[in-house]
């Protein structure tokens, strides 16, 4: 299933809160600082989106039920920060030294894969550096199976619209297939690309284009409310 960015706007008031609230742990330092998906949400402002989950509230809540109904367990209570505190121990463990950043926000939690690990410019196939990468991301989802997964897709401002478009949806596909092949349920996975409107950095340099290349994925817990 395909989302159209057209189709993704949310608050701006949610960005306040976002920016002054997440942290992330530097996948080689191992310190504790703002992460640069939080820091680059402000680019991003015009276009009333935030780092994080992306799909909207009715998108996650139809999967939600969708799961439930097929017998994965909703959580409830106290349970769901812990069930999520242990996802992200394990996801920082897996990916420490691999240049991606694990972003909590709230009971969600945020992987940012950079385009040195994930796609060459103009290109829709998974960078072989990708593949540990999506292993390791793959092993704990099957692991945690009480998430819903939102796999997004974007690019640099390199080319049309159009063309961003379409290449940040072939992206999100492409890690969204391998994520179903590593035993991860399609009924969880909620794939959308976002073109260009959502940048992190700067386009104007080449560091920045690399760093608005990119995949995001957002683990949601699956909640019956």
């Amino acid at each position: 299933m395909t989302i159209r960015s057209s189709e993704l706007v949310l608050a701006l008031t949610v960005m306040a809160v976002f920016v002054s609230g997440c942290k992330t742990l530097d996948a080689y330092t191992r310190d504790e600082k703002t992460s640069s998906a939080t820091k680059g949400a402000l680019i991003g402002a015009a276009a009333g989106v935030v780092a994080g989950l992306i799909s909207g509230d009715d998108a996650v809540e139809r999967r939600q039920h969708a799961l439930i109904g097929a017998g994965i367990g909703a959580l409830a209570g106290g349970l769901i920060g812990n069930y999520m505190d242990k996802q992200e121990a394990e996801l920082r463990a897996e990916l420490e030294g691999t240049g991606v950043s694990v972003v909590r926000n709230g009971d969600n939690i945020t992987l940012n894969m950079p385009g040195n690990v994930t796609f060459a410019t103009d290109s829709a196939d998974l960078s072989p550096a990708f593949f540990s990468v999506l292993n390791s991301v793959g092993k704990v989802l099957a692991e945690y199976e009480q998430t819903v997964v939102e796999v997004a897709g974007h690019t640099d401002s390199t080319g049309s619209d159009l063309y961003n478009q379409q290449l940040s949806e072939r992206r999100a596909t492409a890690v969204s297939a391998y994520l179903s092949g590593q035993g991860v349920i399609d009924q969880r996975l909620i794939t959308l690309g976002m073109g260009e409107a959502r940048p992190i950095a700067d386009n104007s340099s080449l560091g920045g284009r690399q760093a608005n290349r990119r995949v995001e994925i957002t683990m949601v817990p699956v909640t019956s409310g």
